[in-house]
C-alpha cells in the first residue's frame, strides 16, 4: 500500500517542480487516521479572488437595477399628478361648456322672437323696444294706453307727435300689433295670469341638499307639493328611500333646511308597499304605484288613509318596460302645469313610451299618447307643460334631455339641451312648477336644478 502512495507524491512532486512555491504537510485527522496534504501555488492566477466577489457583484446589479425601477416609479407619480391636473381642468372646461351651451340657446330662442315679429324701420326700432320693455306679457297695457281713452289729449299728443315723426308705415304695424292681442288676453283679470309654459331651454347646475344615510337611501324620491292643501305648507319637504322589500315609510320635513340637517317633523307609514322611484306628489295627496302590481294609489295626507286606488290599463309593470337604469321603474307618475300624468309602456306599445293624462281624484284616464321612443333606451322623463321630456343616460357625468313630445300636437322633436349627472347614478327626476325646478336622486344625494322655460305658449 505505502508503495503506491510514495509513487503518487513523486509523480505530483515532479510535475510541481517547475513552481517557486509548494508545501507537503502529513497529520493525523480526528479518527486518528494518518493523512496527507500539500499546496501549490495556482499556474495561471496570481492571486485568489477576494472572498464574496461573485456575490457582491450580484448585489450591486440588483441594486443598479432597483435605482432603475424607483426611477420609473418616480417618473410615474409625476405622471399621475399631471392627468389629475389635466382631468380637474377637463371638467372646468367642460363646465364653461355647458354654461356656454346654455346660453346659446337662450340667444337661439331670443333669435326666434325677433325673426317672429315684424319689421320695423330703423327710426321706429327705439320707441317700439322701448314701448315693449314697460308692457306686461299680456298686452293689455299698450292697448289700454292706445284705445281705451283715445280722448283724452293729454296722452293722444304724445303719441300722435311720435306717429307724424315716424311717418304712416310705422304708425300701420304699431296698429296691427295692437290688433293682433288676443280678445282672451284683453278680458284677463289679475288672478288670471299666464302661467309662463314654454319649452325647456336650459337647465343650470345641479344644488345638492342631503345625502341619505343608510344603504336604504341609495335610491329614492323626493318632492314639495306645488299645490300644497291647508294641512301642510308648501315649505314641506317630503322624502321616500326606495330601496327595500316593503317600502313604507314617508318621511315629512317642515322646510329645506330640516331636510339638510336630516330632522323629520313625522314619519307616515304607508298602507301599502310602494314600487320604484315613480311617486308624486299633488294637492296634499301622494301618487305612487303599488309594488307588484300596475294598481295607482292616491294617498289623501291631510286624512292619512287612501282616497282612491286604480289600475293603470295595459300597463306593464315589476322589470317589464322600465327606464334605461331598471329598478322596476315601468310607471313613473308626474306632475306639471296641466295636471297629473302617468308614463308608461303596454304590450300593444311594444316598449314604447306611452302618456297618459290622469284624473287627480279618481286616477281615470282621462286622455292618451303613444310615443315612439322606447322606454329602456332613456334613463329617465318628467313632464313640463303638457310637454314630455326624456334623459338621455343616468350615469354620464355630462348628458342631454335628448326628446321632447309635446301632448298639444302630437309631435316628437329631438333636442339637446345639456345636463348633469354630478353623482353618476340618477334614478329620479320630477318637475315642480311652483319653484320651476327639478327634483333628482343621484346615487344617495337629493339635488335640485333650476330649469330656464323659452317664451310662453299662447
Amino acid at each position: 500500500m505505502w508503495i503506491p502512495l510514495v509513487a503518487c507524491l513523486c509523480c505530483l512532486l515532479a510535475s510541481s517542480s517547475g513552481q517557486e512555491r509548494a508545501s507537503f504537510r502529513r497529520g493525523n485527522d480526528q479518527r486518528g487516521r494518518c493523512q496527507y496534504s500539500f499546496t501549490v501555488e495556482s499556474p495561471t492566477e496570481a492571486s485568489c479572488p477576494a472572498a464574496g466577489g461573485p456575490e457582491l457583484d450580484g448585489v450591486k446589479s440588483r441594486l443598479a437595477l432597483l435605482e432603475v425601477l424607483v426611477g420609473r416609479l418616480t417618473g410615474a407619480g409625476e405622471s399621475v399628478g399631471e392627468c389629475a391636473q389635466l382631468r380637474r381642468e377637463k371638467e372646468r372646461l367642460e363646465r364653461q361648456v355647458q354654461e356656454l351651451q346654455g346660453q346659446l340657446g337662450g340667444l337661439r330662442q331670443e333669435l326666434e322672437n325677433l325673426r317672429a315679429r315684424p319689421c320695423q324701420t330703423a327710426s321706429s326700432a327705439g320707441a317700439s323696444a322701448q314701448d315693449r320693455s314697460q308692457r306686461p306679457l299680456s298686452g293689455s297695457s299698450i292697448f289700454s294706453h292706445l284705445v281705451s281713452r283715445p280722448g283724452d289729449p293729454s296722452e293722444m299728443d304724445g303719441v300722435s307727435d311720435s306717429m307724424m315723426q315716424q311717418g304712416r308705415v310705422a304708425y300701420q304695424e304699431l296698429k296691427a300689433e295692437v290688433t293682433e292681442v288676443p280678445a282672451s288676453r284683453l278680458n284677463q283679470k289679475p288672478n288670471q295670469e299666464s302661467t309662463g309654459c314654454g319649452e325647456l331651454v336650459s337647465i343650470r347646475e345641479p344644488e345638492t341638499h342631503r345625502k341619505a344615510d343608510t344603504i336604504n337611501g341609495k335610491y329614492g324620491v323626493w318632492f314639495q307639493d306645488p299645490e300644497p292643501g291647508r294641512h301642510y305648507g308648501p315649505e314641506m319637504v317630503w322624502r321616500i328611500d326606495t330601496v327595500g322589500a316593503d317600502v313604507r315609510q314617508l318621511f315629512a320635513y317642515e322646510n329645506m333646511d330640516q331636510l339638510v340637517r336630516g330632522f323629520p317633523t313625522k314619519v307616515l307609514l304607508l298602507p301599502e308597499p310602494v314600487e320604484s322611484t315613480g311617486a308624486t306628489m299633488f294637492q296634499a295627496s301622494l301618487y305612487y304605484q303599488r309594488r307588484r302590481s300596475r294598481t295607482l294609489i292616491r294617498y289623501d295626507l291631510a286624512s292619512e288613509r287612501v282616497a282612491a286606488r286604480r289600475e293603470l290599463p295595459h300597463a306593464g309593470f315589476h322589470g317589464q318596460y322600465p327606464y334605461s337604469w331598471g329598478g322596476y321603474t315601468d310607471v313613473d307618475l308626474a306632475v306639471d302645469e296641466k295636471g297629473l300624468w302617468a308614463i308608461y309602456s303596454t304590450n300593444k306599445a311594444k316598449g314604447a313610451i306611452v302618456v297618459s293624462q290622469l284624473d287627480p281624484n279618481t286616477l281615470e284616464v282621462r286622455k292618451t299618447w303613444e310615443t315612439t321612443i322606447r322606454k329602456n333606451t332613456v334613463a329617465n322623463g318628467f313632464m313640463v307643460c303638457g310637454r314630455l321630456y326624456t334623459l338621455a343616460s343616468y350615469s354620464s357625468p355630462n348628458t342631454t334631455i335628448n326628446y321632447m313630445f309635446d301632448t298639444a300636437t302630437g309631435q316628437l322633436k329631438a333636442i339637446a339641451v345639456p345636463f348633469r349627472n354630478l353623482y353618476r347614478y340618477n334614478s329620479m327626476v320630477d318637475y315642480n312648477h311652483a319653484s320651476k325646478k327639478l327634483y333628482a336622486w343621484d346615487n344617495f344625494h337629493m339635488v335640485s336644478y333650476e330649469v330656464q322655460l323659452g317664451k310662453p305658449d299662447i
